[in-house]
């Protein structure tokens, strides 16, 4: 009898098993490949870069070396540079971000500033206008899932069209704008492929309007070509710009439908400008929207008596590390630790340093996002379980309730065991995504050179180089 029931036993046993396992690849299998990807990168693109804090750096000296005046080159000479490029295409050559310095640089954040000015009051108002347009079109019922980041892109395409072209944007301009935001930034998170032709929809559009004379004159730099004003305004308010924005307000809604506390106390208050400031700090604290930003030394860097940072150097400024050092519980949401705090003295520097390049939005972005969430939180409840990382790639699931309409308990409690099921389970095909795409991306940037290619026929002000100039010479490329 034993004999017959062994087999039976046994087989219930490796079901069992096998089932055990198959549930629990949630739990193992995207670490374990975002592990593989993390280690694969770094065999392809070498130890070029060095990562601030360090032993030699530490924390407290972060911004010290950030702000040298020798670190300051961004593009040329580094091999990470053609990665980004090839993520920012078609325009990275004039994208203000990744312009040298030099009269070109120093015309292209003249413009960008004169687009981004304006009342306080003017600009709060366009923000909340748009969010409740927006809103009103795209979230209809009593309840609806939603992803943070796609329900905020057309917001931001709407209001920075209206900053640049000083009049409402169309339906199909905005498809424009939107289709090529999440392109570049999905690109960038390896959760799709590019497609080129995305972005040069818009960029014709744009250069079409140049063409036409319907862009202010003071909002285009004069030292720039008309192709190359495409592509400017395209990379500096429609990719990065609507990207950014987008993203911000993902970190910042997907905290509040996880800490319910802090969004009644921001619903009950919407006007109090210091706690929406403190949960805006906490919030990019926690996730800033720079993950590394590299540069390159134009001047050797001095660190102590004995050592220094030779010219040359592919510096890479770790934004996330930085950030967890100098708090108490680092990995805790608080913002009332802002009452506690003056954020200038922290490690804490959601907009950069003001010695190198910060953010042209650094004023903007803060009350932008406060006139939005106003807007939200005056219509909905937000509720979500999903994984809270400063990448995103999720896009951040959320279910969005109707204050006025709300739901039972029990519904809220299933919408939100849902929700983190199925990012779980994403997360699976996500992670081997982005392994696949990341590593094809990465092969392929170091196949084309863009950045290489560009400096080894220009210098630093987008000059052709005289025929017969020995470029590689004059463009230091380590790994090429």
């Amino acid at each position: 009898m034993s004999r017959t029931r062994a087999p039976g036993r046994f087989r219930t046993v490796r079901l069992l098993s096998a089932a055990a396992a198959a549930l629990s690849v949630p739990y193992w299998l995207p670490r374990s490949v975002v592990a593989v990807r993390v280690a694969l990168f770094a065999r392809i693109n070498g130890d070029e870069g060095i990562a601030f804090p360090n032993a030699d750096v530490p924390a407290d000296r972060f911004q010290e070396i950030y702000s040298h005046p020798a670190a300051n080159g961004r593009s040329r000479g580094a091999a990470l540079s053609d990665l980004f490029w090839y993520w920012l295409a078609p325009g990275p050559e004039v994208h203000q971000e990744h312009l040298e310095d030099g009269p070109r640089y120093d015309e292209v954040a003249r413009t960008t500033l004169a687009v981004l000015a304006g009342p306080s009051q003017d600009l709060s108002a366009a923000v909340a206008r748009r969010t409740a347009a927006v809103l009103d079109e795209l979230v209809t019922g009593r309840a609806a899932f939603v992803r943070l980041r796609d329900l905020m892109m057309p917001v931001w395409a709407e209001f920075f069209h209206g900053l640049v072209f000083r009049e409402p944007c169309p339906p199909y301009v905005r498809r424009l704008i939107v289709d090529n935001a999440e392109d570049v930034v999905n690109s960038l998170k390896c959760t799709r492929p590019r497609h080129l032709a995305r972005r040069d929809r818009l960029t014709r559009h744009l250069r079409q309007r140049i063409d036409a004379g319907q862009v202010p004159r003071h909002h285009l730099p004069d030292g720039l070509s008309p192709q190359q004003q495409a592509h400017y305004l395209q990379g500096t308010f429609f990719n990065t710009a609507v990207v950014q924005m987008s993203e911000a307000m993902a970190h910042l809604l997907l905290v509040l439908a996880q800490h319910p506390d802090v969004r009644r106390k921001l619903a009950a208050a919407p006007d109090d400008d210091r706690y929406f400031a403190n949960v805006l700090n906490e919030t990019l604290r926690l996730y800033p929207l720079f993950g590394v930003a590299h540069r390159i030394s134009t001047d050797d860097i001095p660190l102590g008596p004995d050592t220094v940072l030779p010219a040359g150097s592919v510096l890479c400024f770790n934004y996330p590390d930085y950030h967890a050092t100098g708090y108490t519980d680092p990995d805790v949401f608080d913002p009332d630790r802002w009452d506690r705090l003056v954020a200038r003295d922290q490690h804490h520097i959601p907009f950069g340093v003001a010695a190198n390049r910060p953010c042209p939005a650094w004023r903007l972005a803060p009350l932008a996002m406060h006139a939005a969430t106003r807007e939200v939180l005056r219509r909905f409840t937000l509720h979500s379980g999903v994984a809270h990382t400063r990448s995103i790639p999720h896009r951040a699931p959320c279910l969005l309730v109707r204050r006025d309409r709300p739901l039972p308990p029990y519904r809220l409690l299933a919408a939100r065991v849902f929700l983190r099921v199925r990012d779980r389970w994403e997360d699976v095909w996500r992670s081997c995504t982005q392994l696949v795409l990341g590593t094809w991306m990465v092969l392929d940037a170091r196949r084309l050179r863009p950045a290489a290619r560009y400096f080894a026929a220009h210098d630093t002000q987008g000059v052709p180089l005289p025929a017969g100039t020995d470029g590689p010479a004059r463009c230091p490329y380590p790994h090429s």
